[in-house]
């Protein structure tokens, strides 16, 4: 594999949980289930302006938007029953908001592999990221496709 730049603020978190012991990860995890911001007014009760991600083992759904400036905003919804998932959209909100569409393109399919979550998380669990990712990257190419080349440099 060749070697990828992550967003900064991704790759900070990627490093945080591969420098914890193995039995703290599952904790960080929780730690970021709690950091998933909440819906915009527009978003709340809406779930028909967000897309369902089908392969979570929970109701789970997400939105992003792709601004003038070309950086990424996104949102989700997963209930608090679903700590692990709720984590997971923690994450890729701390680490990918914000950050550019070219940014949010190139990060490896398997990032958290990096975060050593495959080591206290079940893979079906890991194919909920993998799918989470997968659904943003979609909906990112949909928004800057839609924007044409110059990605919001147009008037």
């Amino acid at each position: 594999m060749t070697a990828t730049v992550l967003p900064a603020r991704l790759a900070e978190v990627v490093e945080e949980f591969a420098d914890l012991p193995k039995e703290l990860r599952l904790e960080a995890l929780l730690d970021y289930s709690r950091r998933v911001p909440p819906l915009p007014s527009r978003l709340a009760g809406n779930r028909d302006a967000m897309e369902q991600v089908h392969e979570c083992q929970t109701p789970f759904f997400l939105a992003s938007e792709v601004a003038e400036d070309g950086t990424v905003t996104l949102w989700f919804e997963a209930p608090p029953e679903a700590p692990t998932t709720r984590g997971f959209a923690g994450i890729l909100a701390v680490g990918l908001d914000g950050a550019s569409v070219d940014e949010v393109l190139a990060v490896p399919d398997g990032f958290y592999l990096g975060m050593g979550l495959h080591e206290v998380v079940s893979p079906l669990r890991l194919r909920g990221i993998s799918a989470i990712l997968a659904r943003i990257k979609r909906q990112v190419r949909a928004h800057a496709a839609a924007r044409g080349p110059s990605r919001g440099n147009s008037s």
